[in-house]
């Protein structure tokens, strides 16, 4: 993995184009990035490590064409190098791939390719052994032919565009990870990327390629060409052009430094957009809901913290048996699913593999599912049975923020209008946007900022909670993990003694979430339990205490309460990032779209 960008235009400076795409979707994470284009009938193929200049004219790469394949690489199989970076050359030079994905059987192929056919491989990389096969197959067979019985072949999640230098045709296959075509209005150009930011700025009408789907494009008469169709009978398909809602503005930094702060701030608007539900959808929830015996809620990483968080209230609100799970957990508890349940996935792209994976299992086994997802027509949405929408807007900073608030925000309206009280519950959803729009202003993160100047070369964090807050100090662990680089962890108060408290040395900073419910009292028990120890309290919460070194004043949201005390914690970690000079917009190691398990 991680970002696919292609294009076939009648303007032949296509390279300007890819790195313009390409740069769209550096939020995705990557290590390394490459293009291949056709000039002068031959592929001219480009890989660097690093990042991507934003002058196209920085990378010493002189090449033009009219049709090109481009690569963001985040290294699975293979090391940070030059040599595993995409795109990837068949032997013959004549065909070049970019891929996203894991081939789990490519070691049993890259065998066969070496002993049955003396195949020469440059790279350590699953991708390679593809356009390899591909090269082998088009000797006797045409190309949906040959794409056909090569996809037979690939065990494993993936999406590939494959550059066909005889042919000057773009061959496209998707098996479980998105690829997704931009069409604009005039028909000299096409665009292919594996997410839409990448080309926005030149249309909004997009066709998704399906898993187990293939297509060809090409330029022919001055317009482009294309062709869909059915991986197993070859049949031709006739896709459909969908309009995508995203300002183009969403996708630029505009006047601030960094997308996570940008996004940060957005908070102010979007739980008043993730209130904008259809009553109808809703109402469908609540029936499936009412009729089900259990209720899963799943996720992976921040999304499952959001799943824990859900659960909560749904045990508070509702009567219904409610579990969470993360996401690649969930094939091991295979033996509770059965048609009486409803699975809930909670994914910020609805692409996530893992999550992905367990919907396909819990459909298997004859549950109802369901998705909360920020993207239409992602594969999670196309997949589940109902879905609701957070409507955040992109969110391109790895480290979610408004999108995970977003999530919390929808289980809550799900938890009150399961209980008959929905009106009750956009009453308090949308006093909780007026107070974050309050609570969001300059003063407010400057207070922050001159907390995380004393915090920034701490070596060790910790964050308690209660009750639903128990799985916001697991998410905040999560958030100055990603982005601070800071060992951190989150646990809930109770469980202090039987542990954690160990860890505790003069200074130690412990974050104490602690909202005015039916947990304070217990919750600051603990942070007393702390500061014994010598630990430094840092306290979220509507009301001082004497227990608190260090006060962060938040709204009282009742039982919303964890929405709010969230995101002094994320500004925490970004300026704490800052700080560090880190990038917190692309943390290292990390991914924003984890489409591979």
């Amino acid at each position: 993995m991680c970002g696919i960008f292609s294009t076939i235009s009648l303007d032949t400076n296509v390279k300007n184009l890819v790195v313009e795409g390409l740069k769209k979707l550096e939020y995705r994470g990557y290590d390394s990035f490459g293009i291949s284009l056709i000039q002068n009938n031959k592929i001219k193929n480009f890989k660097s490590t690093g990042e991507i200049p934003s002058d196209p004219s920085k990378i010493e790469f002189e090449a033009s064409g009219s049709i090109a394949i481009g690569h963001t690489r985040w290294a699975t199989h293979g090391g940070v190098n030059t040599a595993n970076a995409h795109p990837h050359l068949s032997q013959n030079q004549q065909y070049a791939i970019v891929h996203n994905g894991i081939i789990e059987n490519y070691t049993k192929l890259k065998q066969e390719l070496i002993q049955e056919h003396n195949y020469q491989f440059h790279s350590e990389t699953d991708t390679e052994v593809i356009v390899a096969y591909f090269q082998i197959l088009k000797e006797n067979l045409a190309t949906k032919q040959a794409l056909q019985t090569l996809c037979k072949k690939l065990q494993g999640r993936y999406s590939f565009i494959i550059l066909d230098n005889n042919t000057q045709e773009l061959i496209l296959a998707r098996q479980g990870s998105p690829l997704i075509i931009g069409v604009p209005k005039d028909e000299t150009s096409i665009f292919i990327a594996s997410d839409v930011p990448a080309f926005v700025k030149y249309t909004q009408n997009v066709i998704y390629l399906d898993d187990n789907q293939g297509a060809i494009l090409k330029l022919a008469d001055q317009k482009i060409q294309s062709h869909y169709f059915d991986l197993d009978t070859l049949t031709e398909i006739q896709k459909r052009i969908i309009k995508v809602e995203i300002n183009p503005e969403e996708t630029e930094l505009g006047e601030h430094p960094h997308f996570m702060i940008k996004e940060i701030w957005e908070q102010k608007d979007s739980i008043r957009k993730a209130l904008e539900q259809d009553l109808s959808t809703l109402k469908q929830f609540v029936e499936k809901f009412n009729e089900a015996e259990k209720i899963i809620f799943i996720g992976c990483g921040t999304a499952h913290k959001v799943a824990i968080c859900t659960q909560y209230l749904f045990a508070k609100l509702t009567k219904k048996i409610t579990l969470h799970e993360i996401s690649s957990e969930l094939k091991h508890q295979k033996n509770i699913l059965y048609s009486k349940t409803i699975v809930v996935a909670i994914s910020q792209s609805g692409e996530t593999a893992e999550t992905l994976e367990a919907i396909e299992l819990a459909k298997k086994h004859g549950c109802f599912t369901t998705c909360i997802t920020n993207v239409r027509e992602s594969s999670l949405d196309r997949n589940c049975d109902l879905s609701l929408f957070i409507k955040a807007g992109t969110e391109k900073a790895v480290a979610s923020t408004k999108a995970t608030t977003g999530q919390m925000a929808i289980g809550s309206l799900l938890a009150f209008a399961c209980a008959d009280r929905l009106n009750e519950g956009k009453f308090l959803l949308s006093n909780t946007g007026a107070l974050i729009n309050d609570m969001l202003n300059p003063r407010y993160e400057d207070k922050i900022s001159q907390l995380a100047k004393e915090l920034r070369y701490a070596q060790n964090m910790y964050i308690i909670g209660k009750g639903a807050n128990y799985p916001i100090a697991l998410e905040s662990a999560i958030k100055l993990q990603e982005v601070t680089y800071i060992h951190a962890e989150g646990f809930a108060g109770g469980e202090l003694k039987h542990g954690p408290l160990a860890l505790i040395t003069k200074q130690t900073p412990v974050l104490v979430i602690a909202s005015n419910d039916d947990c304070f009292q217990e919750i600051i028990s603990n942070a007393i339990e702390i500061k014994s120890r010598g630990g430094y309290i840092i306290g979220i919460s509507p009301v001082n205490n004497e227990a608190f070194d260090y006060w962060l004043k938040v709204p009282e949201a009742g039982l919303d309460s964890p929405i709010i005390n969230l995101i002094p914690i994320q500004i925490l970690a970004y300026h704490i990032s800052v700080l560090k000079d880190n990038n917190p917009d692309k943390p290292r190691n990390l991914a924003k779209s984890v489409t591979v398990k």
